[in-house]
């Protein structure tokens, strides 16, 4: 199953920090910004988390929630989460579920070796749950800026 432009939020639930459990339909009326990211407390991802953390006043201005995607456990989301006063949930896809529907597992080079590991990618959902806007394999630098501007003009 892959979700394209246009389509509705499937049905799911996630673990996520805060002992939540995710689910599409628990955001209902909201922008929704998901972004996967490969690992907590990485450098490229410490940006990108700081960005949107940074940036959390006007996504919420925007009736839009942030909401991370990783496949590192809870335990390591909660400390990257408190470590960087992340003010918005982590999602644990320990089992890809997540991953699987966005497609967004990919082969990398890493230290020489073919790896299998997330592509940066980020989606927007609109507050009837469908898909409006996607970032594929994406680099850090000013995106999360430009995820802003793209909430801002759905309102």
């Amino acid at each position: 199953m892959s979700i394209k432009i246009g389509d509705t939020f499937p049905a799911c639930s996630v673990p996520a920090t805060s002992g939540l459990t995710f689910s599409p339909s628990s955001c209902k009326g909201k922008n929704v910004v998901l972004y996967f990211y490969p690992k907590d407390a990485t450098p490229g991802c410490t940006i990108e988390a700081g960005n949107f953390r940074d940036l959390i006043d006007a996504f919420t201005k925007a009736n839009a929630l942030i909401i991370g995607v990783s496949r590192d456990s809870l335990k390591s989301h909660e400390s990257f989460k408190t470590k960087y006063e992340l003010p918005f949930e982590l999602i644990s896809d320990a089992d890809e579920t997540l991953c699987q529907i966005f497609e967004v597992i990919k082969t990398k080079n890493m230290y020489g070796k073919q790896v299998q590991g997330i592509e940066r990618s980020t989606f927007i959902f609109d507050s009837k749950g469908v898909l409006r806007h996607e970032w594929r394999g994406l680099k850090v630098a000013g995106h999360v800026e430009e995820v802003l501007k793209t909430v801002l003009a759905m309102s």
